[in-house]
């Protein structure tokens, strides 16, 4: 039998397009800032202040999720994105995640230039939504899933603690995303159920 590759390039699905295509396109810009240094700081950080008439500005309340400041830190993101994304896409359409993500994005960007004096970039708002959106994924009208319960104790103690340690982390940004993928499942689940 002849191996034809072509065959298997066509059983490829492309099968969550707003979480592939958000991957993707963080690890392009990732590699455009090989080539041009400032290309992220540029574009995809939120600074700790805003000018009302920079347009820039409000694109990056929402573009500083795709850009990363190390391949690390893209592949830390990215891991749990495509993890939980497809799955959490599959349930409750593109159209629905990609607003739960741009949401997220926006959040965290708007809380970090009103109260901290710090730059933000990166996705951990929107992997710490998926991670608690996941968390209520099955769960039925009126009930709360001890699943969500563990998940969230687990990740609101551990992100507490961190919050008095000497790090270049967000732990705003997993807070708010982790409430924003509660406030998401539980809505989109009383809404899904009334479909």
């Amino acid at each position: 039998m002849k191996f034809q590759p072509t065959k298997i390039f066509q059983k490829i699905q492309y099968n969550a397009p707003v979480i592939l295509s958000f991957s993707l396109l963080a690890i392009a810009i990732r590699l455009v800032s090989i080539f041009i240094p400032d290309f992220t700081r540029q574009f995809f950080v939120i600074g700790p202040t805003m000018s009302p008439v920079n347009p820039l500005d409000y694109v990056r309340l929402a573009s500083h999720a795709l850009g990363h400041a190390s391949w690390g830190h893209l592949f830390g993101n990215l891991t749990y994105i495509l993890l939980l994304g497809p799955l959490l896409e599959e349930k409750y359409g593109s159209p629905d995640i990609l607003w739960m993500m741009v949401a997220t994005a926006v959040a965290t960007g708007l809380i970090n230039v009103l109260f901290f004096p710090t730059g933000l970039l990166g996705a951990s708002s929107i992997v710490f939504m998926l991670i608690i959106l996941a968390s209520v994924v099955n769960v039925e009208r009126g009930a709360v899933p001890l699943t969500f319960v563990l998940v969230t104790c687990i990740f609101l103690g551990s992100e507490i603690l961190n919050i008095f340690r000497e790090d270049e982390i967000s732990q705003m940004a997993h807070i708010v995303g982790g409430a924003l993928g509660a406030m998401f499942g539980f809505f989109w689940t009383r809404t899904l159920g009334q479909r």
